[in-house]
């Protein structure tokens, strides 16, 4: 078989969703249709808004919460990427910054459903090395997955470890309870390949950030909700038995001692409960700028870059981190102010609200705009979710975004300078330039 360059040119646009697309493969400079770049790459970006919000809303359907505002509004943006449909580019930003608003009712709406269901996570230790006997993995989003794991499992003598963006779980009671969940095994998304050929043990995928598996653990893997994977075996209605007698026909693994301990679960009654000791902190210089550094991570080397700057942060900042960014700098011992850690995990990509719903305590809590907090975000994007969330922070009006590891490769110069001039989006450079830029 021939194999593929997928090194490109670049090019314009890209559009082949009619009959009309340019020699029959694709519109790279101007759509037949009209369409020019700049719309063809909003469309794309809008659709990328829309998936992400699809993820949250797949989770909070899961356990039982909708919204029929949000699905009204996807099928209004959906129709208007058809064919023929829209070609101006202001209505696109505009939808753009509506989607972002639906990404917070949907992030809103799988708090709710998962505060409602496992209880407000509370601040927890998690383990990362590894405890004697068998055991099952699991990997992605899916909470719900992990639960009835969990009851499946429960007295069988199998350990249940989390891995990458399934580390929060530890923090919500009802998930917490069950003492076979015992710790948390590898990093960001992206150390999967490593990390499951690394430990004989079964793995569950259950939702985005599942890779295509090695030969080495191909058989030992399962995926389940949205997942699906080349020779891999699928599980519907959670009925997990494979799974466990997978994990039983493995051998028992001997008990190792990990490099670092977490710490997460930080929610918003968690900060806010500290509220009048952070003011006081603030208001005596103790404490001199909040950020928050986090995000979707990807493996591409600038990723460092959220690392060393979070080292090079003078030790009167804080940093609140969410996503499997966190991973870039959730082993950092930075200590604490008066009993107010440095470092605070406050969970998943979508407790991006947690983020929000706490930027907009502080606004009150100082009486200023949350533009005018001692507040910077430092963000890292990988896919669409990061998009939606980047949009729902634009519709909310925040300002001076730092934004990585790259640029979103849909963003032509058009949309770059409207990101810069509405939202004063900036791009990282090096993180000592940057520090000395936010804390002159």
């Amino acid at each position: 078989m021939e194999k593929t360059d997928c090194r490109q040119k670049s090019i314009d646009m890209f559009c082949y969703q009619c009959s009309q697309t340019a020699n029959g493969t694709g519109c790279t400079v101007r759509g037949v249709c009209g369409k020019v770049p700049t719309v063809a790459k909003l469309l794309d970006n809008l659709i990328f808004i829309i998936k992400g919000i699809s993820a949250y809303l797949y989770h909070a359907r899961e356990l039982g919460f909708t919204d029929p505002e949000i699905d009204g509004f996807l099928e209004k943006a959906f129709y208007s990427t058809f064919t023929n449909v829209n070609f101006d580019a202001g209505s696109y930003v505009q939808l753009a910054v509506e989607a972002g608003q639906m990404n917070i009712r949907a992030m809103k709406l799988l708090k709710k459903a998962y505060i409602d269901t496992y209880g407000e996570p509370i601040p927890v230790k998690v383990q990362t090395g590894i405890f004697k006997g068998r055991g099952i993995i699991v990997t992605g989003h899916g909470l719900k997955a992990l639960e009835h794991l969990l009851k499946q499992t429960e007295g069988m003598g199998i350990n249940v470890y989390t891995h990458s963006e399934m580390l929060p779980a530890h923090g919500y009671p009802g998930l917490k309870k069950y003492k076979h969940l015992v710790g948390n095994i590898g990093k960001a998304w992206f150390d999967q390949k490593k990390i499951f050929s690394q430990y004989p043990m079964a793995i569950l995928a259950t939702s985005n950030c599942a890779l295509i598996p090695k030969d080495d653990y191909k058989d030992r893997m399962f995926t389940t909700g949205p997942v699906r994977l080349p020779d891999v075996k699928h599980i519907d209605n959670y009925d997990f038995a494979p799974v466990i007698e997978k994990a039983k026909s493995l051998p028992e693994l001997e008990e190792s001692k990990g490099d670092v301990v977490f710490t997460t679960g930080f929610s918003k009654s968690v900060i806010m409960s500290l509220a009048g000791k952070i003011k006081e902190l603030v208001t005596s210089g103790k404490i001199r700028h909040f950020f928050l550094i986090g995000g979707c991570d990807s493996p591409i080397g600038k990723g460092e870059y959220y690392r060393e700057f979070a080292q090079k942060l003078p030790k009167d900042t804080i940093i609140l981190t969410l996503a499997c960014g966190k991973y870039r700098i959730n082993d950092l011992d930075l200590g604490d102010i008066e009993g107010i850690p440095r470092l605070i995990d406050l969970g998943q990509c979508n407790d991006s609200i947690v983020a929000i719903e706490i930027a907009a305590a502080l606004s009150e809590l100082f009486g200023v705009e949350i533009n005018k907090l001692p507040l910077t975000l430092v963000l890292s994007w990988t896919e669409q979710k990061a998009v939606a969330i980047l949009w729902s922070l634009l519709s909310l009006g925040i300002k001076g975004i730092y934004l990585g590891p790259i640029l979103p490769a849909w963003v032509n110069e058009d949309i770059l300078k409207v990101l810069q001039d509405n939202y004063d989006i900036k791009l990282i450079s090096e993180p000592e330039k940057d520090i000395k830029e936010i804390l002159p």
